[in-house]
């Protein structure tokens, strides 16, 4: 999979990109990733990319012209499953997108600052609109960064044990059930018996029961959808 993200702050991305899965995902060959910096398809003698709206109000715009010229010049050396981009009044993402996405071999993610984009931009240049939720940050670096990381560890290859992240929240359209480890009691604290057993059957049928009443305690809106 190759991601390219266009964003005025690339410096932002470096960090979260260098660590963990996706250093690994990287390493493996299994992911390209490319910071592409807006200013530098800016014909400004300033760079600038950002400027005031015409209706007015308080907030800068950035400016359609640069960030086409980024989006033509990708688009002229491969082709793009998607043209992504992060923006709070977007879809809201979830799994299923994540899932969806991880499946595609080349995306584009556009991280939006200021106040907003020229509306040109999303009528014609973008293929789908994310939001990561009900909140404003203050540019779309973060949340391109957790698009990014949600997508990457289901490429198969890039976690070692694969059914792990078929087995995470959501997949299912519940929370995962509760987990334990070493040592079997902590403090008095017990591990429940049913997980020492060894019984197959009757583990799975407890995982079930568990995830089923935490998602209708913590998300019961997720239980509208699923007929588990």
């Amino acid at each position: 999979m190759r991601i390219d993200i266009l964003t005025v702050f690339p410096e932002l991305l470096i960090s979260p990109f260098n660590h963990s899965i996706i250093k690994r995902a990287k390493e493996r060959g299994l992911l390209e990733i490319y910071f592409h910096n807006i200013r530098d398809f800016s014909k400004d003698k300033h760079h600038k990319v950002d400027d005031y709206a015409f209706s007015g109000g308080a907030g800068m715009i950035m400016c359609i012209e640069p960030i086409d010229l980024a989006i033509s010049k990708l688009k002229e050396e491969r082709e793009y499953d998607e043209i992504i981009f992060v923006t709070p009044d977007g879809e809201t993402y979830n799994q299923k997108t994540a899932n969806h996405l991880s499946t595609m071999r080349n995306l584009i993610l556009l991280c939006g600052h200021y106040k907003d984009i020229d509306q040109r931009v999303r009528d014609h240049l973008i293929t789908k609109e994310i939001s990561i939720g009900d909140y404003v940050l203050s540019g779309g670096e973060l949340a391109a960064a957790i698009i990014t990381d949600s997508i990457v560890r289901l490429i198969p290859g890039v976690i070692s044990n694969e059914t792990s992240a078929l087995t995470d929240s959501f997949q299912d359209g519940l929370l995962a059930p509760p987990v334990y480890t070493r040592p079997a009691e902590y403090k008095g604290w017990k591990v429940p018996d049913i997980l020492l057993s060894g019984n197959t059957k009757e583990i799975e049928k407890w995982k079930m029961e568990k995830s089923f009443k935490k998602t209708k305690k913590l998300r019961p809106d997720l239980l509208k959808g699923n007929k588990n």
